[in-house]
This record gives structure tokens, C-alpha cells and sequence, in this order.
């Protein structure tokens, strides 16, 4: 099984659905806390669930459940936490959530080919990554490989 994970941060249009379409994604889940910013261009929420269907086929959703809260996001961004801070705390927060029923319950069937959608360039310092990281440690499905494009 192959779970990616995407940012929109400094590629096209272009670059961003060939990436989406070459990997064979099949579900785009968004899981930024806004998807509506005028920063994001191409990717804001309404647009991009037009594009992925109408172009590539592709179901999108847009889930908070596995975002930052707005206040732990504004503590890393501001610098007054660490990443490995925020890391803490955001897994701390997905036991909350009881993201992994969320996933059993809304997600199983959905997971092969799923990409998680943040806007961060690289995966290292983003939710996304600790997202596809909480889902392969935790899911017992057999073997999941996390793709970051």
C-alpha cells in the first residue's frame, strides 16, 4: 500500500497535477486547518476540488480533523515552540482525536493511493508527514510505504 503526501508550496500548476496524476493518486485529502487562503493560488479548497475531479478524476476532501489546532500552528510558526515541540504535541493531539477510528471508519478503503495535502514545500517540517507517519505506525493493514512528492 502507498499513502503520499504533496505540498503546493513553490510548484505550478503544472508541476503539482502532473505529480498528482503520474503517482495515480486517487483521493487528494486536504488536511490544511484553512484551505480558502488568496495565497493558495491553484490550491485553494473549492478550486482544487473542481480540478482533481473534473480533470484527473480524483475524489478531494478536505478534513481539519487531522490539521494542527490554529493555536499550536501559530506557536511553531511564531517561533515560540520547537519542531520537536510541535511534533509532540501534534501526535498528542491525533491520540485525542482518536484520528486512528477516524481512519478505520472513514478511511480504510480510501488509503491505497491517498495523498495528504498540506502547503508546506518539504514534508520534514509539515503535519502531513507526522499524519502518514501516525497511519503506518498505528494501522495494522500490512505494509504501507509513505511517498513524499
Amino acid at each position: 500500500m502507498k499513502i503520499f503526501t504533496i505540498g503546493f508550496t513553490k510548484k505550478s500548476a503544472k508541476e503539482f497535477f502532473e505529480l498528482l496524476k503520474k503517482n495515480k493518486i486517487s483521493t487528494l485529502l486536504d488536511i490544511r486547518l484553512k484551505n480558502n487562503s488568496q495565497l493558495a493560488g491553484f490550491a485553494k479548497g473549492e478550486d482544487l476540488e473542481y480540478f482533481t475531479k473534473e480533470i484527473l478524476g480524483i475524489d478531494y476532501i478536505h478534513d481539519v480533523r487531522f490539521s494542527p489546532t490554529q493555536e499550536l500552528f501559530d506557536s511553531y510558526k511564531k517561533g515560540n515552540i520547537s519542531w520537536l515541540d510541535f511534533e509532540k504535541e501534534f501526535k498528542k493531539l491525533m491520540q485525542e482525536r482518536d484520528l486512528l477510528n477516524v481512519i478505520n471508519n472513514e478511511y480504510i478503503n480510501k488509503l491505497d493511493g491517498i495523498c495528504l495535502l498540506c502547503s508546506e514545500e518539504k514534508a520534514d517540517r509539515c503535519h502531513r508527514r507526522l499524519v502518514a507517519e501516525y497511519i503506518k505506525d498505528n494501522l495494522k493493514i500490512g505494509d504501507i510505504e509513505i511517498i513524499h512528492l
